[in-house]
């Protein structure tokens, strides 16, 4: 799972780091279906770790990477150090993006700052070109009062 890039913007998201996978389905030919939990650490914000888990389609498609994954995540965001931050932040802004499928649908994960709470609250969901899912998950990481969020 490699960084990707925000097409059009050349902005760098944050990049995954598997933590581990439990199978699912027993499949024959190819991987077996599975759940896996990647980590990604947000790229603007120091200190703050998302733990993202999924399905991850398996068999001959999925080998061969031409499987759809489904479109349920669970996402956690916690303080995993001293939370900084460098730069002013956008209100909202994608943190992650991964394909899912071969053209058409992509896993996101957003950071939303709630400036009232001094929080940053991160949602996960998938999308697709043409019809997305409404399925989503969402945390929040509150930063201390001490070091307030600065907006663009």
């Amino acid at each position: 799972m490699a960084c990707a890039l925000l097409l059009g913007c050349g902005q760098a998201l944050a990049e995954a780091q598997t933590i581990g996978s439990v199978d699912t389905v027993f499949k024959l030919l190819g991987p077996d279906h599975k759940i896996v939990v990647d980590a990604y650490d947000d790229p603007k914000v120091p200190g703050v770790t998302c733990y993202v888990s999924r399905a991850k389609t398996g068999g001959i498609k999925g080998g061969l990477g031409l499987a759809e994954d489904r479109s349920e995540a669970s996402i956690s965001c916690h303080a995993t150090g001293s939370i900084s931050i460098p730069a002013p932040l956008r209100q909202q802004e994608e943190v992650f993006t991964e394909r899912t499928s071969l053209l058409f649908k992509r896993l996101r994960v957003v950071r939303m700052v709630d400036s009232t709470r001094n929080t940053l609250v991160y949602m996960t969901y998938s999308d697709r070109v043409i019809e997305g899912s409404p399925q989503n998950s969402v945390t929040a990481v509150p930063v201390p009062r001490s070091t307030p969020i600065p907006l663009k």
